[in-house]
């Protein structure tokens, strides 16, 4: 498939119709994922607030910019951290919305926290990224839109696969406690933690 390359040969009328809507409070990040996505032959739509997604979703009320555009959206990513509106806010939104519920919604956050991470997953994100998002992980994300249909069905594992590959081998903390975590919140520690050895028994000897 053309996307597969990095210098991105767009001529694929596929991967031309891939509209991407990208949410993110951070200008840096909001390059960072546009420019990934538009390595990956994607149409990018990059707004800065989870509100002007909504506005640009029609789901504030007003008409829908998509309407004005003639454009789908095949996909949204949006940062979970954002003032105003969260990404799981966000997501619980759309996936509220009969109209808009089947667009799939990747969470994306700086912050490898585990009750945020199953909090998306089981309010119906596809995947929960953690930043710096890389081309590779934008590039499977794409390909599975592609694919379409022929992937729904191992959506699930793929949902649990996600979770097992950020927790593995990584047991919760419950002794840092930074400012940004909301109550009850653990923060994975980076690092993982080798399990202690196993003390040995002493041999016991028989007497006749």
């Amino acid at each position: 498939m053309a996307m597969r390359d990095l210098g991105g040969d767009c001529s694929s009328i596929d991967a031309q119709e891939l509209h991407v809507l990208a949410v993110d409070d951070s200008v840096v990040d909001r390059k960072v994922i546009e420019r990934l996505l538009k390595i990956s032959c994607c149409k990018v739509t990059a707004v800065e607030s989870g509100r002007r997604a909504l506005q640009y979703l029609g789901l504030d009320g007003d008409r829908s910019s998509v309407e004005f555009d003639g454009m789908k959206v095949n996909l949204i990513m949006t940062d979970y951290s954002m003032p105003g509106m969260t990404g799981y806010e966000l997501l619980k939104r759309i996936k509220g919305s009969s109209k808009l519920r089947e667009i799939p919604v990747v969470i994306m956050s700086s912050e490898n926290i585990l009750t945020r991470i199953d909090r998306c997953l089981e309010e119906g994100a596809e995947e929960f990224l953690v930043k710096p998002v890389k081309l590779s992980d934008v590039k499977r994300l794409t390909d599975f839109i592609l694919r379409g249909d022929e992937n729904s069905q191992r959506k699930g594992s793929r949902k649990r696969k996600t979770r097992d590959d950020l927790c593995s081998s990584t047991p919760p903390s419950v002794t840092s406690s930074p400012s940004t975590l909301g109550r009850g919140e653990l923060q994975l520690p980076p690092k993982s933690i080798s399990p202690r050895p196993l003390p040995k028994h002493p041999k016991v000897q028989s007497t006749n």
